[in-house]
């Protein structure tokens, strides 16, 4: 504990007055609302979700479920109007629904995603109108109809937000009935792949089936891979150096601890971190360089909340 102390209290000393008010800046930055990033975030995921729909599932009747599967179907059965079209009405309905079982609060930005990425899927169909499928590949259409509304959820997902539509029958169901909010939207859905066969036949549902089954699991695994980050664990000769390094070269921070070897009984300095994974290279670089018989551990890890990286 004493060596831990004496370490904490030379860094310190170590560190200038011109340091330490650059990482009180950098923590004031990562702390306040990201405001424009935010904005910016959100309309980039509905505008992949948006091609993802208009190019991609509605040219194949690829009806998967949530709005663009009600609007696809509803295009069929009423074809003087596009999916984009539909998409406003059923949205709109949707945010009716919501402003009277829901306050204005607890819409939030679903709102504004419900009715943006109408916007974004009428724009598409009037920039690149398509009377047929892109290609003539069944399955490549489907693999990008999954995975570019998959991509473009996670990153709404990731910043807090939603992409509209039956998010908010989720939040009035969850308020008003007890119902499993899973069940009942997995239900909705599967009513929606139901009528897909009806309307366009057995190869088309049972791509509707597919997509369905690939729809989660992709937008888990895309969400993952956004906010994956390394927790790295060093022992090192000297970690006075290698804690300036962490704070001064990578803008992060740390934690040491004192740890006992169990073959030789020898006491170390343990430094562990948080990183990104350009940040985590740029950390085994730097001890490939001083310290090669540094030993390093990396464990990856997609649920980091706290300051720097999620908010709480």
């Amino acid at each position: 504990m004493r060596e831990r102390d004496c370490l904490v209290e030379r860094l310190e000393n170590e560190t200038t007055p011109a340091e330490r008010a650059e990482a009180l800046r950098l923590s004031q930055r990562r702390e306040r609302p990201r405001g424009i990033v935010f904005f910016a975030e959100i309309n980039l995921g509905l505008a992949i979700t948006a091609i993802g729909i208009a190019l991609f599932k509605a040219p194949n009747h690829f009806a998967l479920g949530g709005t663009s599967g009600i609007s696809i179907i509803l295009s069929t059965l009423f074809p003087a109007l596009h999916v984009g079209s539909f998409m406003w009405i059923v949205n709109a309905g949707l945010v009716l629904l919501g402003l009277v079982f829901l306050d204005r609060t607890t819409m939030g930005w679903t709102v504004f995603s419900s009715f943006a990425l109408s916007a974004y899927v009428s724009a598409v169909e009037w920039a690149l109108p398509l009377a047929a499928p892109l290609t003539g590949d069944t399955m490549l259409e489907l693999i990008f109809a999954v995975l570019l509304p998959a991509v473009g959820s996670a990153i709404v997902f990731n910043i807090g937000a939603s992409t509209g539509g039956t998010d908010i029958l989720a939040m009035i169901l969850r308020r008003h009935t007890s119902l499993e909010i899973g069940k009942a939207l997995m239900v909705s859905d599967a009513l929606i792949v139901l009528a897909a066969f009806g309307l366009y036949g057995p190869r088309t549902g049972l791509y509707c089936v597919l997509g369905l089954v690939c729809k989660t699991l992709f937008i888990d695994e895309a969400i993952e891979s956004i906010n994956q980050r390394k927790v790295c664990t060093v022992l090192c000769r000297d970690p006075r150096r290698l804690v300036r390094f962490i704070v001064h070269g990578l803008h992060r921070t740390a934690t040491l601890r004192t740890e006992t070897g169990a073959f030789k009984g020898q006491r170390y300095e343990v430094v562990v971190t948080v990183l990104t994974r350009r940040e985590a290279t740029k950390l085994r670089l730097f001890l490939q360089d001083y310290d090669r018989e540094a030993f390093l551990t990396m464990v990856n890890s997609s649920e980091i909340v706290g300051r720097g990286f999620r908010g709480v």
